[in-house]
Protein backbone atom coordinates (compact mmCIF):
# COMPACT_ATOMS: atom_id res chain seq x y z
CA UNK A 1 0.00 0.00 0.00
CA UNK A 2 3.06 2.50 -0.44
CA UNK A 3 1.26 3.96 -3.33
CA UNK A 4 -1.25 5.52 -1.15
CA UNK A 5 1.09 8.13 0.94
CA UNK A 6 3.31 8.34 -2.34
CA UNK A 7 -0.68 9.30 -4.40
CA UNK A 8 -1.12 11.90 -0.96
CA UNK A 9 2.10 13.62 -1.50
CA UNK A 10 1.20 14.07 -5.20
CA UNK A 11 -1.91 15.36 -4.32
CA UNK A 12 -0.51 17.49 -1.91
CA UNK A 13 2.14 19.19 -4.10
CA UNK A 14 -0.19 19.55 -7.03
CA UNK A 15 -2.91 22.12 -7.02
CA UNK A 16 -5.14 23.67 -3.85
CA UNK A 17 -7.91 21.11 -4.67
CA UNK A 18 -5.65 18.53 -5.04
CA UNK A 19 -4.17 19.47 -1.66
CA UNK A 20 -7.34 19.33 0.19
CA UNK A 21 -8.40 15.81 -1.06
CA UNK A 22 -4.61 14.63 -0.07
CA UNK A 23 -5.95 14.77 3.63
CA UNK A 24 -8.98 13.19 3.36
CA UNK A 25 -6.81 10.44 1.22
CA UNK A 26 -4.64 9.67 4.23
CA UNK A 27 -7.77 9.29 6.40
CA UNK A 28 -8.92 6.26 4.20
CA UNK A 29 -5.16 5.31 4.20
CA UNK A 30 -5.61 5.20 8.28
CA UNK A 31 -8.71 3.08 8.85
CA UNK A 32 -6.39 -0.20 7.37
CA UNK A 33 -4.46 -0.50 10.70
CA UNK A 34 -2.61 1.14 13.53
CA UNK A 35 0.94 1.29 11.80
CA UNK A 36 -0.94 3.00 8.83
CA UNK A 37 -2.76 5.33 11.33
CA UNK A 38 0.61 6.37 12.63
CA UNK A 39 1.86 6.81 9.23
CA UNK A 40 -0.96 9.20 8.19
CA UNK A 41 -0.69 11.15 11.17
CA UNK A 42 3.00 11.59 10.54
CA UNK A 43 2.39 12.53 6.75
CA UNK A 44 -0.54 14.61 8.29
CA UNK A 45 2.23 16.86 10.37
CA UNK A 46 4.53 17.24 6.48
CA UNK A 47 1.57 18.40 5.05
CA UNK A 48 0.71 20.60 7.43
CA UNK A 49 3.98 22.23 7.39
CA UNK A 50 4.92 22.45 4.29
CA UNK A 51 6.68 25.32 2.89
CA UNK A 52 3.52 27.33 0.79
CA UNK A 53 6.02 29.39 -1.39
CA UNK A 54 6.78 25.50 -2.84
CA UNK A 55 3.38 24.03 -2.80
CA UNK A 56 -0.22 25.25 -3.02
CA UNK A 57 -2.21 26.34 0.43
CA UNK A 58 -4.75 23.33 1.32
CA UNK A 59 -7.79 25.66 2.44
CA UNK A 60 -9.40 22.97 3.81
CA UNK A 61 -5.90 21.36 6.02
CA UNK A 62 -7.55 22.52 9.34
CA UNK A 63 -10.70 20.04 8.89
CA UNK A 64 -8.29 16.93 6.96
CA UNK A 65 -6.12 16.98 9.86
CA UNK A 66 -9.27 16.50 12.01
CA UNK A 67 -10.41 13.59 9.55
CA UNK A 68 -6.93 11.98 10.12
CA UNK A 69 -7.26 12.22 13.76
CA UNK A 70 -10.58 10.63 13.83
CA UNK A 71 -9.82 8.23 10.82
CA UNK A 72 -6.56 6.85 13.47
CA UNK A 73 -8.70 6.78 16.69
CA UNK A 74 -11.25 4.45 14.97
CA UNK A 75 -8.35 2.47 13.53
CA UNK A 76 -6.89 2.04 16.80
CA UNK A 77 -10.16 1.01 17.84
CA UNK A 78 -11.23 -1.68 15.44
CA UNK A 79 -7.60 -3.08 14.56
CA UNK A 80 -6.59 -5.43 17.83
CA UNK A 81 -2.90 -5.26 19.26
CA UNK A 82 -0.36 -7.43 18.21
CA UNK A 83 0.50 -10.30 20.46
CA UNK A 84 3.58 -8.85 20.73
CA UNK A 85 2.23 -4.99 22.29
CA UNK A 86 4.59 -3.62 24.91
CA UNK A 87 3.16 -3.89 28.58
CA UNK A 88 5.47 -0.16 28.88
CA UNK A 89 3.49 1.28 25.88
CA UNK A 90 0.42 -0.67 27.43
CA UNK A 91 0.46 1.49 30.44
CA UNK A 92 1.32 4.85 28.93
CA UNK A 93 -2.48 4.18 27.19
CA UNK A 94 -4.27 3.68 29.40
CA UNK A 95 -2.57 7.04 31.12
CA UNK A 96 -3.15 8.87 28.66
CA UNK A 97 -6.00 8.36 28.00
CA UNK A 98 -7.41 9.00 31.62
CA UNK A 99 -5.15 12.28 30.94
CA UNK A 100 -6.74 13.19 27.71
CA UNK A 101 -10.94 12.67 30.07
CA UNK A 102 -9.56 14.65 32.44
CA UNK A 103 -9.10 17.24 30.04
CA UNK A 104 -12.34 17.31 28.47
CA UNK A 105 -14.08 17.01 31.98
CA UNK A 106 -11.97 19.92 33.32
CA UNK A 107 -12.75 21.57 30.01
CA UNK A 108 -16.29 21.31 30.34
CA UNK A 109 -16.29 22.12 34.15
CA UNK A 110 -13.47 25.21 34.22
CA UNK A 111 -12.75 26.92 31.24
CA UNK A 112 -14.04 30.36 30.00
CA UNK A 113 -14.33 29.03 26.39
CA UNK A 114 -15.89 25.78 26.65
CA UNK A 115 -16.36 25.13 23.02
CA UNK A 116 -12.55 25.83 22.58
CA UNK A 117 -11.40 23.57 25.32
CA UNK A 118 -13.08 20.85 25.01
CA UNK A 119 -12.17 20.45 20.87
CA UNK A 120 -8.52 20.99 21.70
CA UNK A 121 -8.79 18.55 24.73
CA UNK A 122 -10.61 15.60 22.58
CA UNK A 123 -8.27 15.97 19.68
CA UNK A 124 -5.18 15.55 22.12
CA UNK A 125 -6.77 12.69 23.65
CA UNK A 126 -7.85 11.30 19.97
CA UNK A 127 -4.31 12.43 18.66
CA UNK A 128 -1.96 11.06 21.31
CA UNK A 129 -3.86 7.91 22.42
CA UNK A 130 -3.90 6.99 18.51
CA UNK A 131 -0.20 7.31 18.68
CA UNK A 132 0.56 5.52 21.35
CA UNK A 133 -1.76 2.50 20.93
CA UNK A 134 -0.23 2.43 17.20
CA UNK A 135 3.61 1.99 18.47
CA UNK A 136 2.90 0.29 21.25
CA UNK A 137 0.43 -2.52 19.36
CA UNK A 138 1.61 -3.28 16.57
CA UNK A 139 4.70 -6.24 15.83
CA UNK A 140 8.29 -5.67 17.02
CA UNK A 141 8.85 -6.32 13.30
CA UNK A 142 6.10 -3.63 12.16
CA UNK A 143 7.70 -1.38 14.59
CA UNK A 144 11.11 -1.35 13.49
CA UNK A 145 9.84 -0.84 10.28
CA UNK A 146 8.15 2.27 11.43
CA UNK A 147 11.08 3.40 13.55
CA UNK A 148 13.12 3.79 10.31
CA UNK A 149 10.20 5.22 8.23
CA UNK A 150 9.92 7.90 10.98
CA UNK A 151 13.69 8.70 10.64
CA UNK A 152 13.89 8.26 6.98
CA UNK A 153 11.11 11.30 6.71
CA UNK A 154 13.00 13.72 8.85
CA UNK A 155 15.99 12.85 6.69
CA UNK A 156 13.98 13.64 3.44
CA UNK A 157 12.74 16.86 4.83
CA UNK A 158 16.83 17.81 5.68
CA UNK A 159 17.82 16.55 2.78
CA UNK A 160 15.01 18.72 0.21
CA UNK A 161 15.88 21.44 2.61
CA UNK A 162 19.20 21.22 1.44
CA UNK A 163 18.49 21.01 -2.22
CA UNK A 164 16.20 24.47 -1.21
CA UNK A 165 19.17 25.81 -0.25
CA UNK A 166 21.03 25.77 -3.11
CA UNK A 167 18.41 26.69 -5.87
CA UNK A 168 16.70 29.44 -3.66
CA UNK A 169 19.48 31.71 -2.66
CA UNK A 170 19.55 30.16 0.59
CA UNK A 171 16.41 31.46 2.33
CA UNK A 172 13.50 30.43 1.67
CA UNK A 173 11.68 33.87 1.81
CA UNK A 174 11.13 34.37 5.55
CA UNK A 175 13.69 37.19 6.98
CA UNK A 176 17.13 35.96 7.56
CA UNK A 177 15.98 32.19 9.06
CA UNK A 178 16.52 29.10 7.09
CA UNK A 179 13.02 27.20 6.64
CA UNK A 180 13.99 24.77 3.92
CA UNK A 181 10.33 22.74 2.80
CA UNK A 182 8.50 23.65 6.11
CA UNK A 183 6.63 26.91 6.77
CA UNK A 184 8.67 28.96 8.99
CA UNK A 185 12.37 29.05 10.33
CA UNK A 186 11.19 28.08 14.12
CA UNK A 187 9.26 24.69 12.93
CA UNK A 188 12.09 23.61 10.78
CA UNK A 189 14.68 24.25 13.78
CA UNK A 190 12.69 22.62 16.11
CA UNK A 191 12.53 19.87 13.40
CA UNK A 192 15.85 19.45 12.87
CA UNK A 193 16.91 19.35 16.56
CA UNK A 194 14.88 16.60 16.95
CA UNK A 195 16.60 14.79 14.18
CA UNK A 196 20.10 16.03 14.89
CA UNK A 197 19.67 14.41 18.77
CA UNK A 198 18.11 11.19 17.09
CA UNK A 199 20.34 10.46 14.64
CA UNK A 200 23.52 11.62 16.98
CA UNK A 201 22.58 9.26 19.80
CA UNK A 202 22.30 6.37 16.72
CA UNK A 203 26.26 7.17 16.14
CA UNK A 204 26.53 6.28 20.00
CA UNK A 205 24.91 3.19 20.08
CA UNK A 206 26.37 1.90 17.17
CA UNK A 207 30.06 -0.27 17.62
CA UNK A 208 30.65 1.31 13.84
CA UNK A 209 28.35 4.21 12.71
CA UNK A 210 28.39 4.87 9.06
CA UNK A 211 29.80 7.73 7.55
CA UNK A 212 26.63 9.01 5.94
CA UNK A 213 24.81 8.53 9.49
CA UNK A 214 27.75 11.05 10.54
CA UNK A 215 26.82 13.57 7.94
CA UNK A 216 23.46 13.37 8.76
CA UNK A 217 24.53 14.64 12.23
CA UNK A 218 26.54 17.01 10.74
CA UNK A 219 23.83 18.94 7.74
CA UNK A 220 20.98 18.86 10.87
CA UNK A 221 23.43 20.43 13.35
CA UNK A 222 24.07 22.97 10.68
CA UNK A 223 20.30 23.85 9.60
CA UNK A 224 19.04 24.28 13.32
CA UNK A 225 22.16 26.82 13.41
CA UNK A 226 20.97 28.83 9.57
CA UNK A 227 17.15 28.97 10.88
CA UNK A 228 18.24 30.67 14.22
CA UNK A 229 15.99 28.94 16.13
CA UNK A 230 18.05 29.48 19.68
CA UNK A 231 15.41 27.28 22.06
CA UNK A 232 16.17 23.92 19.32
CA UNK A 233 19.79 24.14 19.82
CA UNK A 234 19.78 24.42 23.35
CA UNK A 235 17.64 21.42 23.50
CA UNK A 236 19.45 19.66 21.11
CA UNK A 237 22.31 19.92 23.51
CA UNK A 238 20.91 19.40 27.04
CA UNK A 239 18.89 16.60 25.60
CA UNK A 240 21.75 14.64 24.36
CA UNK A 241 23.77 15.42 27.49
CA UNK A 242 20.83 14.81 30.03
CA UNK A 243 19.70 11.34 28.06
CA UNK A 244 23.58 9.96 28.40
CA UNK A 245 24.08 11.03 31.50
CA UNK A 246 21.03 9.93 32.97
CA UNK A 247 20.65 7.01 30.57
CA UNK A 248 22.29 4.17 32.63
CA UNK A 249 19.94 4.67 35.93
CA UNK A 250 16.77 5.16 34.16
CA UNK A 251 17.71 2.03 31.65
CA UNK A 252 19.82 -0.50 34.02
CA UNK A 253 22.04 -0.46 31.83
CA UNK A 254 25.72 0.69 31.56
CA UNK A 255 27.14 3.43 29.73
CA UNK A 256 29.53 1.45 27.34
CA UNK A 257 26.43 -0.20 26.80
CA UNK A 258 24.36 2.06 26.27
CA UNK A 259 27.23 4.29 24.02
CA UNK A 260 29.55 1.59 22.17
CA UNK A 261 30.06 4.22 19.25
CA UNK A 262 32.49 6.63 21.99
CA UNK A 263 35.13 3.88 21.49
CA UNK A 264 34.56 4.35 17.32
CA UNK A 265 37.98 5.40 15.55
CA UNK A 266 35.04 6.95 13.59
CA UNK A 267 33.43 8.97 15.94
CA UNK A 268 36.90 9.79 18.16
CA UNK A 269 38.05 10.96 14.33
CA UNK A 270 35.17 13.78 14.07
CA UNK A 271 35.55 14.94 17.23
CA UNK A 272 38.85 15.54 16.89
CA UNK A 273 38.51 17.66 13.61
CA UNK A 274 35.41 19.28 15.37
CA UNK A 275 38.39 20.38 18.24
CA UNK A 276 41.07 21.29 15.67
CA UNK A 277 38.57 23.20 13.29
CA UNK A 278 37.03 25.22 16.59
CA UNK A 279 40.85 26.14 17.65
CA UNK A 280 41.61 26.99 13.96
CA UNK A 281 38.58 29.78 13.69
CA UNK A 282 37.73 30.18 17.03
CA UNK A 283 37.30 34.01 16.37
CA UNK A 284 34.77 33.54 13.41
CA UNK A 285 32.93 30.75 15.37
CA UNK A 286 32.82 32.77 18.37
CA UNK A 287 31.68 35.87 16.16
CA UNK A 288 28.79 33.35 14.32
CA UNK A 289 27.68 32.45 17.95
CA UNK A 290 26.97 35.78 19.57
CA UNK A 291 24.89 36.65 15.96
CA UNK A 292 22.72 33.55 16.88
CA UNK A 293 22.09 34.13 20.32
CA UNK A 294 21.61 38.20 19.96
CA UNK A 295 19.27 37.03 16.98
CA UNK A 296 19.27 39.74 14.86
CA UNK A 297 20.38 42.63 16.94
CA UNK A 298 18.46 41.35 19.94
CA UNK A 299 19.59 40.74 23.56
CA UNK A 300 23.20 40.95 24.49
CA UNK A 301 22.78 37.29 25.82
CA UNK A 302 20.47 34.08 25.78
CA UNK A 303 19.52 34.96 29.53
CA UNK A 304 18.30 38.70 28.60
CA UNK A 305 17.14 37.14 25.36
CA UNK A 306 15.19 34.75 26.86
CA UNK A 307 13.73 37.24 29.45
CA UNK A 308 12.88 39.38 26.67
CA UNK A 309 11.20 36.76 24.23
CA UNK A 310 9.06 34.67 27.25
CA UNK A 311 9.39 36.98 30.38
CA UNK A 312 6.13 39.34 29.71
CA UNK A 313 4.26 35.87 28.94
CA UNK A 314 5.36 34.15 31.74
CA UNK A 315 4.40 37.54 33.84
CA UNK A 316 0.82 37.10 32.81
CA UNK A 317 0.85 33.79 33.38
CA UNK A 318 1.95 34.37 36.70
CA UNK A 319 -1.30 36.62 37.41
CA UNK A 320 -3.37 33.96 36.29
CA UNK A 321 -2.15 31.03 38.53
CA UNK A 322 -2.52 33.39 41.52
CA UNK A 323 -6.26 33.86 40.43
CA UNK A 324 -7.06 30.51 39.88
CA UNK A 325 -4.51 28.02 41.69
CA UNK A 326 -6.76 24.69 41.80
CA UNK A 327 -8.73 25.10 38.56
CA UNK A 328 -6.83 27.10 35.84
CA UNK A 329 -8.22 29.36 33.27
CA UNK A 330 -8.63 26.20 30.67
CA UNK A 331 -7.16 23.79 28.76
CA UNK A 332 -5.51 26.08 25.47
CA UNK A 333 -7.29 29.16 26.28
CA UNK A 334 -4.78 32.35 26.30
CA UNK A 335 -3.86 34.29 29.33
CA UNK A 336 -5.71 37.04 28.04
CA UNK A 337 -8.79 35.03 26.35
CA UNK A 338 -10.69 38.53 25.63
CA UNK A 339 -7.77 38.73 22.70
CA UNK A 340 -7.78 35.11 21.59
CA UNK A 341 -9.08 34.83 17.85
CA UNK A 342 -11.32 31.48 17.18
CA UNK A 343 -12.07 30.84 13.72
CA UNK A 344 -15.09 29.00 13.16
CA UNK A 345 -17.09 26.83 10.55
CA UNK A 346 -19.20 28.99 9.15
CA UNK A 347 -22.20 26.66 8.74
CA UNK A 348 -22.53 24.79 12.61
CA UNK A 349 -20.24 27.71 14.20
CA UNK A 350 -18.06 24.98 15.62
CA UNK A 351 -14.32 26.57 16.43
CA UNK A 352 -11.64 25.29 14.12
CA UNK A 353 -8.86 26.92 15.14
CA UNK A 354 -7.55 28.69 17.79
CA UNK A 355 -4.16 29.20 17.92
CA UNK A 356 -2.38 30.40 21.31
CA UNK A 357 1.38 31.66 21.69
CA UNK A 358 2.42 30.54 24.95
CA UNK A 359 5.92 29.23 25.99
CA UNK A 360 7.43 27.34 29.11
CA UNK A 361 5.53 24.84 28.64
CA UNK A 362 5.17 24.08 32.71
CA UNK A 363 4.20 27.18 33.18
CA UNK A 364 1.62 27.04 31.00
CA UNK A 365 0.17 24.37 31.73
CA UNK A 366 -0.22 25.13 35.37
CA UNK A 367 -1.56 28.31 34.23
CA UNK A 368 -4.83 26.46 32.33
CA UNK A 369 -5.11 23.52 34.43
CA UNK A 370 -4.27 24.69 37.94
CA UNK A 371 -2.26 22.52 40.60
CA UNK A 372 -4.23 19.16 40.36
CA UNK A 373 -3.89 19.12 36.23
CA UNK A 374 -0.27 20.18 36.43
CA UNK A 375 1.00 16.98 38.88
CA UNK A 376 -1.52 14.57 36.65
CA UNK A 377 0.50 16.10 33.77
CA UNK A 378 4.00 15.34 35.17
CA UNK A 379 2.81 11.82 36.15
CA UNK A 380 2.22 11.37 32.56
CA UNK A 381 6.11 12.60 31.18
CA UNK A 382 7.79 10.48 34.21
CA UNK A 383 5.61 7.47 32.58
CA UNK A 384 6.85 8.56 29.06
CA UNK A 385 10.06 8.79 30.34
CA UNK A 386 10.15 6.12 32.21
CA UNK A 387 9.44 3.99 28.73
CA UNK A 388 11.52 6.03 26.35
CA UNK A 389 14.60 4.84 28.64
CA UNK A 390 13.68 1.61 28.20
CA UNK A 391 13.57 1.63 24.83
CA UNK A 392 16.88 3.13 24.51
CA UNK A 393 18.92 6.47 24.67
CA UNK A 394 18.41 7.54 21.46
CA UNK A 395 14.47 7.41 22.54
CA UNK A 396 15.34 9.03 25.71
CA UNK A 397 17.20 11.93 23.88
CA UNK A 398 14.50 12.25 21.15
CA UNK A 399 11.72 12.51 24.09
CA UNK A 400 14.05 15.23 26.61
CA UNK A 401 14.31 17.26 23.02
CA UNK A 402 10.67 17.42 22.67
CA UNK A 403 10.51 18.26 26.51
CA UNK A 404 13.35 21.01 26.37
CA UNK A 405 11.60 22.47 23.12
CA UNK A 406 8.76 23.27 25.04
CA UNK A 407 10.60 25.34 27.23
CA UNK A 408 10.57 27.98 24.76
CA UNK A 409 7.37 26.87 22.29
CA UNK A 410 4.47 25.38 24.14
CA UNK A 411 3.61 22.61 21.31
CA UNK A 412 3.77 19.41 23.74
CA UNK A 413 -0.80 19.70 24.04
CA UNK A 414 -0.98 20.98 20.70
CA UNK A 415 -1.66 17.95 17.75
CA UNK A 416 -1.56 20.73 14.79
CA UNK A 417 1.62 21.80 13.17
CA UNK A 418 4.84 21.49 14.69
CA UNK A 419 3.64 19.93 18.10
CA UNK A 420 1.55 16.69 15.97
CA UNK A 421 5.32 15.62 14.70
CA UNK A 422 6.48 15.58 18.71
CA UNK A 423 3.31 13.47 19.89
CA UNK A 424 4.47 10.93 16.55
CA UNK A 425 7.81 10.57 18.05
CA UNK A 426 6.43 10.45 21.57
CA UNK A 427 4.60 7.68 20.96
CA UNK A 428 7.71 5.94 19.82
CA UNK A 429 9.74 6.82 22.81
CA UNK A 430 6.30 5.06 24.83
CA UNK A 431 6.36 1.97 23.31
CA UNK A 432 9.45 1.24 25.47
CA UNK A 433 11.47 -1.95 26.11
CA UNK A 434 10.15 -4.07 23.09
CA UNK A 435 11.27 -1.07 20.57
CA UNK A 436 14.99 -2.39 22.69
CA UNK A 437 14.38 -5.64 21.43
CA UNK A 438 13.36 -4.99 18.35
CA UNK A 439 16.50 -3.12 17.58
CA UNK A 440 18.80 -5.94 19.50
CA UNK A 441 17.14 -8.62 17.53
CA UNK A 442 17.21 -6.83 13.89
CA UNK A 443 21.46 -6.19 15.25
CA UNK A 444 21.56 -9.69 15.48
CA UNK A 445 20.24 -10.87 12.08
CA UNK A 446 21.96 -8.30 10.28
Amino acid sequence: MLWVPLLALALRAGSPTTANVSFFLLAVYALRGRAQAVQSLALTWLFLMLNPAIVPVASLATIGRYAVILAASLSILFHKPSGSATRQGSRVVRLTFALGVFLMVHSLLFSSMVDVSFLKAASWTLATSSLVAGWAGVSQRQREILQKEMFFLLVIVMLLSLMVYFTSGGYALRGTGFRGVLGNPQAFGLTMAMLAAWCSVRVLEMPRPPWALLLVVAISVWFVIISEARTGALAFLLGVFVALVTGPALSGRSFRQLAPGLQSGRVGLVIVFVLVTLLISWATVAEKSDQFMKKRGGAPDLVEAYELSRGPLIDTMKRNIAMHPMTGIGFGIASAPELMFVERDPYFGIPTSAIVEKGVMPVAVLEELGWPGFLFVMIWIWFVLRSSAQGGVASMAVFLVILLLNMGEATLFSPGGAGLLALVLIGWCASGESARKAVHEHRQFQ
